[in-house]
């Protein structure tokens, strides 16, 4: 069993992590994904450890489950990933969140 990867991302940046994310997993994430993440993530804060929401992305090559909360009052987006257990996918995951912590 391998930990999270964790990290934080800007808020504009979230929709294609999770684009990417999910083309990894072999899931097709689209429109109807993100209007429900969107919603999920509105009342979320990251500095209360049951403010978080999760969205699974069952695909057909991994079933990673992303975790997000808001920094209240500013446009970033704290990030667990779990379920992501080969090393390849956890390489992508780590990478992913590394490039859009760009403010």
């Amino acid at each position: 069993m391998t930990g999270p990867i964790a990290g934080w991302i800007t808020g504009r940046n979230l929709r294609g992590l999770l684009e990417l994310l999910s083309g990894y997993a072999g899931y097709a994430f689209d429109a109807t994904d993100w209007e429900t993440v969107q919603i999920g993530v509105e009342r979320t804060d990251d500095e209360e450890p049951d403010g978080w929401y999760a969205y699974p992305l069952v695909g057909a090559e991994a079933t990673p489950e992303v975790h997000l909360a808001q920094a209240v009052g500013d446009d970033v987006v704290s990030i667990r990933i779990t379920g992501a257990e080969s090393p390849e996918l956890r390489l992508r995951a780590d990478t992913l969140i590394s490039a859009c912590a760009v403010l």
